[in-house]
């Protein structure tokens, strides 16, 4: 390698390391605490757990009913009942595409009409008093509120999933956890929580990992861009870094100092700290990039799954549909929501609990309901027009269908097992997971998606099953790296630091 070329890779790796090293130093550090906070967020399973139980002797409105009275008319996408909105039970429906309800626009950008399950009535607009009233149905009796009044966007509420309920109301709870509730604009529910404990520990994990003081300002249409190209600057930094490193280290004999290292004090220990830890910072920094999906390289364009196979049809109530009274009656209580799915041509409900898998039951009879496992097998196969390559029924994760913590940023979602593997003979070579219970869909792969399993979930969180099951193996593996990312970080801070004062000292002499 010339000299022009070996002093390139140093201006570089120093001046690229001078602006970078205290966001390296900053990811390993913000790493380690994401490990056991995560970014704030409401889980399907915390949600039920803090809704009230529907009473099976309440006088509730049989679906269609309360629709009719609504008017909601057409197919349905979803519906569900549950007592999340300002603490009564209610109905949550959200039209099919073009259907709407007669004269009143769906809630804008949800598109969900909220219906009063005892009255029918619309309930609308979304003020404080119902914000108050959904936040002690969710803390329960004997905890003070106070409400905060309404943002559109703070330090933990960047997800996108929650642009449906913009704007947030805001209610502070005087609970042990001094927890924040955030309650829909749109629909009156707690779609998030964030306790004390998490929002101090997220401006030193996620909220910082993340770089989100770039969020919700004059940054914001730019975050994505800023992100992917600190982290392409970061792999250029750490990757010249490593040539000179190994350049610089001798590995036959030693410098007059008696060490392989050319270099004194802060230096040399930078400058072994890279040489071990240059491999991980690399691997970080990179799947790091990766999890933003830069520039959609993931995205395989795989056609949508053909779901009226599965559905057998549109969502749509009649008067033959069972009332609450009868389906919560048969479920045997301590029920929080129903929701209304098709499956093989049948409307059925699913019966939540706090808790556990939910109870399937026929929406005209009421009463418990089995799929038919053969009927639900040749159905999957017409989910897509390729045909079938492999199905197979799984009892344990596999590498690309598993569980993770609730607090992870990939965690919180039901995983059931067991469940049906159907792998598509399509140029995206497309897998889809099948509840056998419920006959619903609960994930799909493609190739894309594997390739972002591989080089952002496996090489970033190390979430590999036979590490994940040998706890605290993870973390102590995961914890030294992190360290060792973190010295080869602050010595660099250090040293950029001590660089440019000199170099300032010589711009003012």
């Amino acid at each position: 390698m010339g000299m022009h070329t070996k002093r390139l890779l140093f201006l570089i790796h120093r001046w690229l390391g001078v602006v970078l090293c205290a966001f390296f130093a900053m990811w390993f550090v913000s790493g380690v605490v994401m490990m056991y906070v995560g970014y704030p967020k409401l889980t399907a399973a915390e949600r039920l757990q803090h809704l009230p139980e529907l009473a099976s002797d309440a006088a509730l409105l049989a679906p269609q009913q309360a629709l009719a009275r609504a008017g909601v008319t057409g197919p349905l996408k979803e519906l569900r009942l549950a007592a999340a909105s300002a603490g009564r039970p209610a109905y949550f429906a959200v039209p099919l595409g073009a259907a709407r309800a007669k004269g009143v626009k769906a809630a804008p950008g949800s598109g969900t009409v909220v219906v009063d399950a005892v009255s029918g009535k619309r309930i609308a607009p979304v003020d404080e008093v119902q914000v108050m009233a959904s936040a002690t149905a969710y803390t329960g009796p004997g905890v003070a509120l106070h409400y905060l009044g309404t943002i559109e966007e703070d330090a933990f509420t960047h997800s996108r999933g929650l642009d449906a309920h913009r704007p947030l109301h805001r209610v502070q709870l005087d609970d042990t956890d001094a927890t924040l509730l955030y309650v829909s604009g749109r629909t009156a529910e707690v779609v998030r929580d964030a306790s004390r404990t998490e929002r101090i520990w997220n401006y030193a994990g996620a909220w910082i990992h993340w770089l989100y003081p770039f969020r919700g300002n004059i940054f914001d249409r730019y975050w994505t861009d800023i992100v992917n190209w600190l982290s392409i600057a970061g792999i250029v930094a750490a990757l010249s870094g490593t040539i000179v490193g190994i350049q610089r280290w001798r590995f036959t004999r030693t410098y007059r100092s008696g060490s392989r290292s050319p270099y004194q004090g802060i230096m040399r220990w930078h400058h072994i700290g890279g040489l071990l830890f240059a491999l991980i910072a690399i691997t970080w920094i990179f799947s790091g990039l990766m999890s933003m999906n830069p520039w959609r390289i993931f995205d395989s364009g795989a056609a949508p799954l053909k779901m009226e196979a599965l559905e057998g049809g549109p969502l749509q109530l009649t008067g033959l549909d069972a009332a609450p009274a009868a389906l919560l009656s048969s479920a045997g209580g301590g029920i929080r929501e129903l929701r209304w799915s098709r499956s093989l041509g049948k409307t059925v409900v699913l019966a939540h609990a706090a808790a556990g898998q939910p109870l399937l039951l026929d929406s005209q009879n009421a009463q418990p309901f089995t799929i038919d496992t053969a009927a639900l097998r040749e159905a999957a196969t017409r989910l897509m027009p390729q045909p079938v390559q492999s199905s197979e029924i799984l009892s344990a994760y596999d590498l690309y269908y598993y569980s993770r913590d609730a607090h992870t940023m990939t965690g919180g979602a039901s995983k059931p097992l067991p469940v049906w593997r159907i792998a598509f003979a399509d140029a995206q070579e497309s897998w889809v997971y099948i509840d056998p219970h419920t006959g619903t869909v609960v994930a799909r792969s493609d190739r894309g998606k594997r390739w972002s399993r591989w080089l952002f979930a496996m090489l970033h969180s190390w979430d590999w099953l036979p590490l994940l099951e040998r706890r605290p193996l993870w973390d102590m593996v995961l914890i030294v790296l992190s360290l060792g990312g973190a010295l080869l970080s602050v010595t660099g801070v250090v040293i950029g630091w001590r660089r440019l004062g000199i170099k300032l000292r010589s711009v003012r002499a």
